[in-house]
């Protein structure tokens, strides 16, 4: 199926793992890693990872809020006292920690938005382009923009992580992925998970859905989200390689299938060594109601990922408690700790990867292999 895909040129190559019961029981890379040299797609080989960021920052703030650094109710201005967004009224609502986890903060995404929309009057960033701005610049204009709703009272995907990864900033006195490594990666040994490639390192070269054959990915390229999904993503690949670029707490990391796979299976095999079960069960429990739709209907989001609520509704053969997401380089990647299974596609093709027809073909194909 996954060379099938390759060979209908929807994407160019991918690496896909699935794990049941913490065994890999299937593990494969196909099609390139890089079309136009030939590049041949590898298990091991490292991508963008886009939105799969995510995840990986929301646990690092669970672990400060384990240590008591930070709450889930403290507001975002105790760290960040200069970020103060309004509402469209003029009011300046509270924004808590517990919002920036969820979404529900009342921020939003440029991507989301028409090219006429605030965020793109105000250029901001939604950390996979090269803005050329800071951090702090980027929060200072996101700040400018007036709120979607009242924080709590919605959800929609946003910024939010990325302010989130300024708190981890300010509280750790780290910069975002020293903040990562300590708190994720390296308690994992995540060897190959990182926020800046070095130089003359290879990666997964991206590409774009493109007719007859993907696109090549170019500088500041705007590629159109599937409607219903959003209006564009605006891509650098440069950026993986700019160590001046800000680390975006919501786009910004490297990796592999091979990490991420450790990752998520630390989470559904309890938390250790990262988090203690019950932080590890807040995280994995619904904050927003399977009316968000987050992945469609009957998704709700717990903290750094959507949460399946009724898989009737979302006609899938996922069990309830699955965690899902995905990354706009072209990937998707879903854990359901009832048939404790793990999966993990990675594609250099945004955005058949991260939600086209593959995504399901590869999630049906994995449910009826295991099927008892």
């Amino acid at each position: 199926m996954l060379q099938k895909a390759v060979n209908e040129q929807r994407i160019v190559g991918a690496v896909a793992v699935v794990a049941v019961d913490g065994k890999i029981v299937f593990r494969q890379a196909v099609g390139l890693a890089d079309r136009e040299s030939g590049k041949v797609m590898r298990p091991e080989t490292e991508f963008r990872l886009a939105s799969m960021t995510k995840p990986l920052v929301t646990v690092v703030a669970m672990r400060l809020i384990e240590s008591g650094q930070l709450h889930l109710d403290d507001a975002v201005t105790r760290y960040l006292p200069d970020f103060r967004p309004r509402l469209p009224d003029g009011t300046e609502p509270v924004i808590r920690i517990r919002d920036l986890m969820a979404h529900t903060s009342g921020l939003g995404y440029r991507l989301l938005e028409q090219e006429d929309g605030a965020y793109a009057r105000l250029g901001i960033s939604d950390g996979l382009d090269d803005a050329g701005i800071s951090l702090q610049e980027n929060l200072r204009r996101l700040a400018e923009a007036p709120l979607y709703f009242e924080p709590g009272k919605g959800w929609r995907y946003s910024l939010s992580t990325d302010v989130l990864g300024a708190v981890i900033e300010e509280i750790t006195r780290m910069s975002l992925p020293e903040a990562v490594a300590r708190y994720v990666t390296q308690p994992l040994s995540m060897t190959h998970t990182r926020f800046v490639a070095r130089p003359g390192e290879e990666l997964a070269t991206p590409y774009a859905d493109g007719h007859p054959t993907p696109v090549r990915m170019t500088h500041n390229m705007t590629v159109p989200l599937p409607e219903g999904q959003g209006h564009a993503v605006r891509f650098e690949p440069a950026r993986a390689f700019n160590a001046r670029a800000f680390a975006s707490g919501g786009a910004g990391a490297l990796g592999n299938a091979d990490d991420f796979v450790q990752f998520v299976e630390s989470i559904r095999t309890g938390g250790a060594p990262l988090l203690q079960p019950q932080s590890r069960e807040l995280m994995m429990t619904d904050q927003v109601g399977e009316q968000a739709a987050t992945q469609g209907p009957g998704w709700g989001f717990g903290f750094g990922w959507a949460v399946l609520v009724n898989p009737s509704l979302a006609q899938t053969p996922q069990g309830k408690g699955t965690l899902q997401w995905g990354g706009a380089y072209g990937h998707n990647w879903f854990v359901d700790p009832q048939r404790k299974l793990t999966v993990v596609l990675l594609t250099n093709t945004a955005f058949e990867g991260m939600a086209g027809a593959l995504v399901t073909q590869v999630r049906d194909a994995v449910y009826a292999g295991i099927a008892p």
